[in-house]
């Protein structure tokens, strides 16, 4: 698996057990608040081939009170 791959995945596997940990009872929702958006922003570029080509992620509908 190349490096930037293996970022990625490790990156969001370290998001998933976030989310577990997230739902258990003893769960510190201060240390869950500081460290999945720290975790979601260190996310690295999706490796090549994760997206379809000319895959655009702000291309969507349009919502109520969003101006195109």
């Amino acid at each position: 698996m190349c490096a930037p791959c293996q970022d990625f995945a490790r990156t969001v596997g370290m998001l998933a057990d976030l989310a577990l940990y997230s739902q258990t009872s003893d769960a510190d929702q201060v240390f869950v608040g500081v460290i999945g958006p720290s975790l979601a922003a260190s996310l690295p570029e999706p490796p090549p081939g994760l997206f379809p080509p000319g895959y655009d992620p702000t291309d969507g509908p349009q919502y109520p009170g969003q101006e195109r």
